[in-house]
């Protein structure tokens, strides 16, 4: 019983991984090397930390807005001072509603 149970541990150890492989030329493997050991860390470590800062990085950049000055306060006066709601757009809302509550 100890035997299964051990063997299903390790099977479970081995599917939480997932394996990445890279071809790097031998000076660009020395360079990663190098700056693993300047980090104390080996170099799989190495790979797998930058490679995450990189993507976090690329994701954040990617979900951040960015608007130039005029177009900050164009957004900010449009959240202060809304536009007025057609009379057309509120009467579909009103019907909307009372169609929503009926069912």
């Amino acid at each position: 019983m100890k035997t299964s149970t051990l063997e299903s541990k390790k099977k479970q150890a081995r599917q939480r991984y997932g394996r990445l492989e890279a071809r790097v030329t031998p000076e660009l493997k020395e360079l990663l090397i190098d700056a693993a050991t300047l980090r104390g860390v080996t170099l799989s470590d190495f790979i797998i930390n930058s490679a995450r800062d990189v993507a976090v990085q690329t994701i954040e950049e990617h979900q951040l807005v960015r608007l130039t000055r005029e177009a900050s306060i164009q957004f900010a006066k449009a959240l202060l001072r809304p536009a007025r709601s057609h009379p057309r757009r509120l009467a579909a809302a009103r019907r909307y509603r009372e169609a929503k509550r009926t069912r």
